[in-house]
């Protein structure tokens, strides 16, 4: 057994921040606990590479949901970073943060020091912008957030002109002061190469002698010794092994594992834990409810001008794309295939935007089901225009289905719950035919190939809804920040409620999810949270 200031559960995008934050200046011994492995990949740090990690079991943990009612019953595929680095070593790498009004509703919520005003400093903190410093935008810090636009497919420009041809502003910015507007989304790499959580946090770290980090080690519970964290029990080369921490237990193990774990070690709903023979320690309802992910659906397109099919599909195309990537860290290789988006109100009364948009020049519906083979798309030249509900307003949740601490918990997403959900679902999609519908689109389609142009009436377009859409693996809530013990995990310090010397800094954390992708609000998470367990730590000095 060994003793640290703090054990922090999870290497993946707020783990790793809180290893580099919470060891600067070698007051505090660290251990960092993380089930996967290295992040020393070639599929890992190539961009595109995602398309492999998305089904590689040796860095992902490939969780299955429940069957869904409200996606006709289908099993939805959860891939989860278990690997240094997490999701954000295995994601299509968009930095994006949100609109200012998600982390206001935050505070609004009973969140203090939560509105958007009091987290932007955070995400200034972190990014290191290519774009520049302005009130908005910050460089210096760890992670480096690209502009890749010189190197995007020239169909981009046709999907920007359609947008700007229904009245959407383009922004040089999707992060700036503007909240309804389009443009090419920013990506976190650094020199074409992805930059990680692991990459910008932990790597640098790790050179510090008060910082452990110990990989294959997957935590089987949280100890308590009344209603006191004081350590983790974990599995490491085949044997149990306990790690003690004295100021405190951190567990950024993501809207998955980190919920599943307080179950494993007493704190969670009563009835769950007694169901499978645990000791109920802190009946907490809330663990592992208020689950919340963006639904998203594609619309494909066969187009009548070359997209990157035409590049990737032959062998010829593929060795080209790969030697220039190799010796210049450009070219499609570089990059994520969601490249241009934004974020748009579908009416005119909403007093923000409704939908977040994709559009990737390449297509890849031929690969077998549960696989992403970017590198080997259709092969016709083809396009996708997307769109994903911003703010959805379905709950799910999620329990351990066993005291068996390797066994997958039962993830429930409860998809297109709500009316409200359905119906912002099929503005999207009528959305998604309007923008189709522009002299810049029209002349670029030559037809619509899913779901067809013979799909047009509310019930055709919501059976098709209910049959295609899909997560855009954006899981948050699991934990959720706020005042109230019965309805929320942790208080607005991320302190569990009832159990001291405990904490969750994750996405698992958020109230509600955010307007776009999750992981650079994961990484202000991370940021913020450490600032707060340092601050708490010089107040134990006084």
């Amino acid at each position: 057994m060994t003793s640290y200031d703090f054990v922090i559960v999870g290497a993946g995008s707020a783990g790793c921040v809180l290893a580099n934050r919470l060891t600067e200046g070698g007051r505090h011994r660290v251990l960092l606990l993380e089930a996967g492995g290295t992040d020393r990949r070639f599929w890992i740090r190539t961009p595109i590479g995602y398309g492999r990690t998305f089904y590689d079991r040796r860095v992902n943990w490939m969780y299955l949901t429940e069957p869904d009612p409200g996606t006709a019953g289908r099993v939805s595929y959860w891939p989860r970073g278990k690997v240094l680095g997490g999701s954000s070593s295995i994601n299509a790498m968009l930095y994006v943060r949100g609109q200012a009004a998600d982390f206001d509703d935050w505070a609004a919520a009973g969140n203090p020091g939560w509105g958007w005003s009091d987290v932007l400093a955070y995400f200034k903190k972190a990014e290191n912008n290519a774009l520049g410093a302005d009130a908005c935008r910050g460089v210096g810090g760890p992670l480096d957030v690209a502009d890749v636009a010189r190197d995007l497919h020239p169909l981009c420009a046709v999907f920007l002109r359609a947008a700007e041809q229904l009245g959407y502003p383009v922004a040089r910015d999707l992060n700036g002061r503007a909240g309804e507007c389009v443009g090419h989304y920013q990506i976190t790499t650094r020199n074409g190469i992805r930059a990680s959580a692991a990459s910008a946090y932990l790597a640098p770290a790790r050179r510090r002698r008060n910082l452990r980090v110990i990989t294959q080690a997957h935590a089987t519970r949280v100890l308590l010794e009344g209603r006191k964290a004081v350590g983790v029990e974990y599995l490491h080369r085949g044997r149990l092994r306990v790690a003690r921490a004295g100021r405190a237990v951190v567990l950024s193990a993501g809207a998955i594992n980190s919920p599943q774990l307080l179950q494993l070690s007493g704190i969670g709903p009563g009835t769950v834990l007694r169901r499978h023979g645990i000791e109920v320690l802190q009946d907490a309802p809330a663990v592992g409810r208020n689950l919340q992910d963006h639904l998203g659906i594609d619309y494909l397109y066969k187009a009548r001008l070359p997209t990157l099919n035409d590049e990737l599909y032959p062998w010829r195309g593929k060795l080209r794309a790969g030697l220039r990537y190799l010796f210049t860290r450009r070219g499609p290789l570089s990059l994520s295939v969601n490249q241009a988006g934004g974020f748009v109100r579908t009416r005119a009364s909403l007093g923000r935007p409704n939908l977040q948009l994709y559009f990737s020049p390449l297509s890849y519906v031929r690969a077998p089901p549960g696989q992403r083979l970017l590198m080997s798309p259709d092969p016709y030249p083809g396009f996708l225009l997307g769109h994903a509900v911003c703010r959805p307003t379905s709950r799910g949740y999620l329990q351990i289905r066993s005291a068996d601490p390797l066994a997958a918990p039962e993830i429930h997403p409860n998809y297109l719950a709500t009316a409200h959900d359905l119906a912002e679902m099929l503005d999207g999609v009528r959305f998604l035919r309007r923008l189709a519908a522009t002299p810049a689109m029209a002349a670029l389609i030559e037809s619509e190939l899913k779901p067809g142009s013979a799909v047009q009436s509310a019930d055709e377009l919501t059976q098709d809804i209910r049959q295609r859409s899909g997560t855009v693996f954006h899981p948050v809530g699991s934990c959720a920040m706020g005042p109230d013990p019965e309805r929320a995990v942790v208080d607005h310090g991320l302190r569990v409620h009832g159990i001291a010397q405990l904490r969750v800094i994750d996405a698992s954390v958020f109230p509600c999810v955010t307007s776009g992708n999750t992981n650079a609000p994961t990484i202000m998470v991370g940021e913020k949270g450490s600032d707060m367990i340092l601050e708490d730590s010089r107040g134990d000095r006084r």
